[in-house]
Parts: structure tokens; C-alpha cells; sequence
């Protein structure tokens, strides 16, 4: 997901931006257990030797832990709750990415990872801004440390792989803006919304 291309103008009102944010964060909680599921496996991938390497994927693990027990608080805020279809099915992505990272090579887990984290930036950007016109000022700050965390992770991922003799014939996903401009854009569309 990308910031640019979510239309907020139709959201007129904030019953409208809280319907959106919900189902958002509902998909969010959801994702942040697949990617626990897949980084579990692939903290434990036969091809990772590197020490400081898995350490670091456990740390990724950790966060999009922190992430989800955080995203549930959200929706009880908002009289919500995770969406069960949604849950059972991607649990069952993340459980089958975590068995093929176990098995599979180093390149593909590393590059699904950082092409994943640099979606999930934009998620939690446009989070922010459903959140403000929700509302819903008390999520914003902590939505806003979830873009830059995984802007955090997609950067890590990109550093591991972007060298790889694999990106010669397949190239790398897009490189996300700068970590400070994910403050600095939210800021901007703050002032429009006053105006």
C-alpha cells in the first residue's frame, strides 16, 4: 500500500475514516501474524549461518509481535475485534512461508521480506491519516513508530540483498522516501486538514 495512492477525500466524515480504519487495522493485525509466522521460520532457515543475521530476523519477529498485541488494543478501542476468516487464513500464509523459508534458499525469504515491509510502511502511514480524520488523535503517534519501524525492517532487507548477484535479472522493489519524511508528510497533510 502506498500513501500517494490512497484517496482520503472520501472520507467526509469521520464515521466513514473509522469504518476505514478499522477494517485497515483488522487486515494489519492479521498481516502482522503471518509475518511473525513467516520470520519465525525463517529465523530458523538452514541457509542463515550468520549469527548476528538471525539475531536481527528474531528482533524483526519480536516487533511485528509487539505490532499486533498493539493493533488488538486499537480495535477494542474502537469497539472492534480481529476479523476470524482473516486471521485462519493468514495464519496459514505466514505458517506455509515460515515451512519454505525453513527449506528453501537465503535470497527468496530476505527479498519477500523487505518487498513485504516496504507495503506495510504505507499501511500504517495511511493509518495515521484515517486516525486523525477519525478522530482518533491518541493512535497516531504510535501508528506513525509502526511506519518507521518497519521502514527499519525494510531497510535491513534491502542491505542484505541488494547486492545479491540475483538483482541483476530481478530487480529490487521500490525504495521507500527517506524514514523522515514519513513524520514530515503525515505533518503536512495534518495542516491541510485543518485548512
Amino acid at each position: 500500500m502506498k500513501v500517494e495512492d490512497y484517496d482520503f477525500s472520501k472520507f467526509k466524515n469521520s464515521t466513514k475514516a473509522k469504518q476505514a480504519l478499522v477494517r485497515l487495522l483488522q487486515n494489519a493485525h492479521a498481516g502482522e501474524k503471518a509475518a511473525a509466522n513467516a520470520y519465525w521460520g525463517h529465523a530458523r532457515s538452514l541457509f542463515i549461518w550468520n549469527k548476528e543475521e538471525r539475531k536481527q530476523i528474531i528482533k524483526i519477529y519480536e516487533d511485528e509481535l509487539h505490532h499486533r498485541r498493539r493493533l488488538f488494543d486499537f480495535l477494542q478501542s474502537l469497539d472492534s475485534k480481529p476479523r476470524l476468516i482473516r486471521e485462519i487464513g493468514m495464519w496459514c500464509v505466514g505458517a506455509s512461508i515460515a515451512i519454505l523459508s525453513i527449506i528453501g534458499t537465503w535470497f527468496i525469504p530476505m527479498y519477500g521480506a523487505g518487498q513485504l515491509e516496504s507495503t506495510n510502511i504505507g499501511e500504517y502511514e495511511v493509518a495515521a491519516r484515517l486516525a486523525l480524520l477519525a478522530g482518533r488523535e491518541e493512535l497516531i503517534e504510535e501508528l506513525l513508530v509502526f511506519a518507521e519501524v518497519e521502514w527499519d525492517h525494510e531497510d535491513f532487507f534491502r542491505k542484505k540483498v541488494e547486492d545479491h548477484w540475483v538483482t541483476r535479472y530481478y530487480p529490487l522493489w521500490n525504495k521507500p522516501a527517506r524514514r523522515d519524511s514519513i513524520r514530515s508528510l503525515f505533518n503536512s497533510f495534518q495542516a491541510d486538514t485543518k485548512q
